[in-house]
């Protein structure tokens, strides 16, 4: 299944969280989309809740099924909890750690700098968005790239970088100083869901 391309505000709408992380999606219309959007009281079975958490967490950070089951597994090889070690692989995702270091707005718009060759890993031009960024390596703009708008109004309009990540606003360079702790990702996502639902 090819990844989801289609209206993200609809998407946020109809999950009932930001997937852009900027809010303005449920500002106006904070129910589902479509005719009986504001008046649907639809419960939820169980499988229904785990489906709709992956889905949340899928399009958050805007991975197809096949990648998504992938990192799922490879979490599962690693020591400690397996829906916190998922939830760190997907966070150190290269096009991720551009959106966590302000160098774009949304997770989308990372996306797109990684693709079209901006965005330099220890000096080496790198274009695969899901990446996974090692301890220690630095991410920062090509030369001829660090003027570009859309970086310059993402830089300026972002007032919070989290603490696994250091940043200089005058080089534009961040460096994955440690792996996120829990308390540092996405507090909206009940991993244990995820959990259940692929080990059904």
């Amino acid at each position: 299944m090819a990844r989801y391309t289609g209206p993200s505000w609809k998407l946020s709408r109809r999950l009932g969280i930001s997937l852009s992380g900027t809010g303005k999606e449920l500002e106006k219309r904070p129910y589902a989309p479509g005719q009986h959007g504001p008046n649907q009281r639809k419960k939820l079975s169980e499988y229904g809740l785990q489906l709709q958490e992956k889905q949340k967490l899928r399009h958050m950070f805007g991975v197809n099924e096949r990648q998504f089951r992938n990192t799922f597994d490879a979490a599962s090889k690693m020591q400690g909890k397996h829906g916190e070690n998922f939830m760190v692989l997907l966070e150190s995702r290269l096009d991720n750690i551009v959106y966590r270091a302000g160098l774009a707005r949304t997770r989308r718009q990372a996306r797109q700098l990684v693709n079209h060759g901006h965005i330099l890993v220890d000096g080496s031009r790198l274009d695969i968005p899901s990446y996974r960024v090692k301890l220690g390596q630095t991410i920062t703009l090509r030369e001829k790239s660090r003027n570009l708008d859309v970086v310059k109004e993402a830089v300026e309009t972002n007032n919070f970088v989290p603490d696994y990540l250091t940043f200089d606003a005058e080089k534009l360079e961040a460096t994955f100083t440690r792996l996120p702790e829990r308390s540092e990702l996405p507090a909206e996502i009940n991993e244990a869901l995820i959990v259940e639902f692929y080990s059904r």
